[in-house]
């Protein structure tokens, strides 16, 4: 397989892979549909945007968030049945049950776990040991200009850390088990093994002083960009929308079974970031998966870490033996 130059990296040569957006399948069916698939993610952004900016105080809340989201991702969840990109890729009752438990991890022992030590008391600590000024001047801008400056300094963070989970060995053990899904759909953001998704969800954010309800409008563009990361559906992207933003065609890369493509494409929402560090491919890939698309199971990814950690130590300590114990000349008598 001869794979695709991008750059000065080969694409596609260990497993099919789409580069171009020229090359990607659209949306099939009348006007309407192709209506509603083209202008559905702007849609829902500017609309919980704007919920998120007008909306009254005691309705503007976190748990307010919570249900939103909730609601909206079982949405989408739906729409997957009405419109799917792959045919492969279709929700299973084994699928559906083994991503509800990873979801219903991350929103109970993973929350409380980062309340305790989460990026906000790591940087309340920071502070008060420096003794750091607050940042005050942040919450003099436009509120939508604090929002975007949440979402893009969270998202700065998470690419170069999503980027060193590909590129330093320890990172990668905790990473690994998140690239054996081999099929996307809403839920599998949540799928990994739990202290990736602690180290994924860290940021820089909290440095700064921002209004709450910067937070809240922060998250609304997160929840209305990212979560179409992992999703089965088939859209006729925007240019605009792909080119600022990470789409379910720039992560289908990422999760590609070929190696050079799985380095790329880092980011969680603003997609410009790889654009900027030259790690963006514009395309799509079907066939996903480490192994040949090995599907790992819930036991094997908690224990991954640890066990090939332990083995790469145990590896590591005999060739340091082996090298250490050459054969020794015998003295010459005298």
């Amino acid at each position: 397989m001869a794979g695709v130059q991008v750059g000065n990296r080969i694409i596609g040569a260990d497993s099919p892979v789409t580069v171009g957006w020229e090359n990607i399948g659209r949306v099939e069916g009348g006007p309407i549909k192709q209506f509603v698939f083209t202008y559905f993610q702007p849609f829902f952004l500017f609309s919980v945007v704007a919920f998120f900016y007008w909306a009254p105080n005691d309705i503007a809340v976190a748990s307010t968030a919570f249900m939103i989201g909730i609601a909206f991702r079982y949405s989408l969840l739906a729409l997957e049945w009405v419109n799917p990109r792959y045919e492969s890729w279709k929700l299973t009752w084994k699928e559906f049950a083994t991503d509800t438990f990873y979801v219903a991890l991350g929103y109970t022992i993973l929350r409380m776990v980062d309340n305790y030590v989460g990026d906000g008391v790591m940087v309340a600590a920071i502070q008060g040991w420096f003794d750091w000024e607050d940042f005050s001047w942040f919450t003099g801008l436009p509120l939508l200009i604090q929002a975007l400056m949440i979402s893009m300094i969270f998202d700065f963070g998470q690419y170069w850390m999503h980027r060193g989970m590909h590129n330093w060995y320890p990172l990668w053990l905790t990473h690994a088990p998140h690239h054996y899904i081999t099929q996307l759909n809403i839920q599998k953001g949540a799928v990994g093994n739990p202290i990736e998704l602690f180290l994924i969800g860290l940021g820089v954010g909290g440095f700064f002083d921002f209004l709450p309800r910067a937070f809240l409008l922060a998250g609304a563009i997160g929840m209305t960009v990212s979560i179409y990361q992992h999703i089965n559906v088939r859209f006729n992207t925007p240019a605009w929308w792909r080119y600022i933003f990470n789409t379910v065609e720039h992560h289908s890369v990422h999760h590609s079974q070929d190696y050079e493509a799985t380095r790329s494409n880092y980011s969680g929402t603003w997609i410009i970031w790889d654009r900027l560090f030259g790690t963006c491919v514009d395309g799509e890939a079907e066939l996903l998966g480490m192994d040949g698309g090995r599907r790992m199971d819930i036991g094997e990814t908690m224990l991954f870490p640890f066990r090939e950690g332990m083995r790469s130590y145990k590896a590591a300590s005999e060739r340091m033996k082996a090298a250490g114990t050459p054969n020794q000349q015998q003295e010459p008598a005298e």
